[in-house]
């Protein structure tokens, strides 16, 4: 049987002498089968789950509100032992009043040593031979943010040690757990760990959150556990509340030297701060679900991704963005941000 032949038997027309056409349909056939394959076979391999949920112990940071607070609820409506961790009494008391018997609350500090190594130790309680079936590292803070020659050392030191520090203490201090129950580190990043669009500690905490989350993944994958990166883009959350970010740039502004503050001039605060308003109301979603789906998956799929675009701009705008060439990055931000008085 000769190639013509076979092509007709599916269903081309047989190949002409001046023409490649029929080929180059079945070749067409074939790799549109491949890619519809593949995908159907990703979807599949992406909804498998773990079992025995009921028996899995996770804890989560961050908990008093926003992503923790919602995850907490969910992780408890499926079934899992969850330990949240809260900075106040308050928030721990209002999380237990909407939660079933199960979930557990601890007060926690994540810039604290002893209030790690505590909440460690009641896990440990807790978990029993089980062990830590996941952490989420959530909690965090963003503030100050603005221009970077406004911050003083104390301004990065003090978001560094709740984003950075925080994140890989409770991490190396909860592994041992995590590897008995051969568990999840789920790791909160940002799409400003990719894209460093504004001054002060968090995007350089975020930046840190990734290279961490990935140095851990490839050190212990050979214990079964999988490492998680979770890149939310723009939530409405306390992080993104504008009276406090405003308060805080009227701080930093006021802070400065004469010299500095001439160099910039008089109407460069309020301009910023208007800029500011309008990214915050433009980009910032309300349904914070998006983020805690992709932190339920990295929990509960047997095969969990390693890195998890919560939200629209994350998926379409900052994601993107963060692989095109720096020059782009420079420029938009350019067009975007005021101009100094004293600018070259």
């Amino acid at each position: 049987m000769d190639i013509d032949s076979v092509y007709q038997y599916l269903g081309f027309q047989a190949q002409t002498n001046d023409s490649g056409t029929s080929r180059d349909n079945l070749w067409l056939y074939g790799v549109g089968t491949f890619v519809v394959l593949w995908t159907l076979g990703w979807l599949y391999r992406d909804s498998l789950e773990v079992e025995n949920i009921k028996e899995k112990y996770v804890f989560v940071t961050g908990c008093d509100s926003g992503f923790g607070n919602l995850l907490c609820k969910r992780l408890d409506r499926r079934g899992f032992r969850v330990i949240a961790g809260c900075l106040t009494e308050k928030g721990a008391d209002d999380l237990k009043r909407a939660t079933g018997p199960y979930l557990k609350t601890v007060l926690l500090d994540v810039t604290s040593t002893a209030s790690i190594q505590k909440a460690m130790e009641y896990t440990k309680q807790e978990v029993g031979d089980n062990g830590l079936w996941g952490i989420v590292n959530n909690a965090g803070r963003s503030l100050p943010m603005g221009p970077s020659e406004w911050m003083r050392l104390e301004d990065y030191t003090s978001t560094l040690k709740v984003n950075m520090m925080g994140v890989i203490e409770m991490t190396l201090t909860f592994l041992p757990l995590i590897k008995q129950a051969q568990g999840r580190i789920v790791n909160v990043a940002s799409v400003l760990g990719r894209v460093a669009a504004n001054g002060g500690g968090y995007c350089i905490s975020k930046f840190a959150v990734e290279s961490f989350s990935d140095c851990l993944r490839r050190d212990i994958h050979y214990f079964g556990i999988k490492v998680c990166i979770i890149e939310p883009g723009f939530f409405k959350t306390a992080v993104t509340s504008l009276d406090p970010i405003e308060r805080e740039l009227h701080r930093l502004w006021n802070q400065l030297t004469p010299e500095v503050k001439a160099s910039y001039g008089d109407k460069y605060l309020d301009k910023y701060i208007q800029i500011q308003r309008l990214i915050m109301n433009a980009s910032c979603d309300s349904d914070l679900s998006k983020v805690t789906n992709c932190m339920e998956h990295a929990l509960v799929s047997s095969y969990p991704r390693t890195r998890y675009s919560a939200g629209w701009d994350a998926k379409f705008g900052w994601i993107p963005l963060s692989y095109m060439p720096s020059c782009v990055i420079d420029i938009g931000l350019k067009l975007v941000m005021p101009r100094p008085a004293k600018s070259v």
